[in-house]
């Protein structure tokens, strides 16, 4: 129960630094550690305490019900890669702001609304 409870406070440590912050690559970090307490979560969920590999094999003659879940693990290294990209994304994107308008600072960039 303790590590969902870390998950959680995780996650708002990346939503306060969403909420709070003015700076966009402040934003994109925050926006990454929110990322990694969801995927953190999740692989939570399908652990088990004392669990085996889900492997079936001749000498190893356990109970299905007491092995690990490997689908969360498989859904998590796709989330991955796919934040991965929305990362580079929003990377190069800041990048592109502070080529056109010299500043990272989100209130700056409301001033320039035409």
């Amino acid at each position: 129960m303790t590590e969902y409870f870390l998950c959680w406070i995780l996650f708002c440590v990346g939503l306060y630094c969403v909420l709070t912050k003015r700076n966009l690559i402040k934003i994109i970090i925050g926006l990454g550690i929110m990322e990694y307490a969801v995927n953190l979560f999740f692989i939570l969920l399908g652990y088990k305490k004392d669990g085996v590999f889900p492997i079936l094999s001749k000498t190893l003659e356990t109970k299905p019900e007491m092995m690990v879940d490997p689908l969360p693990q498989a859904l998590i290294l796709t989330s991955i890669v796919i934040g991965l990209a929305t990362t580079c994304l929003l990377v190069s994107l800041a990048m592109h702001i502070y080529e056109k308008y010299g500043t990272y600072d989100v209130r700056e960039l409301r001033k320039l609304k035409g």
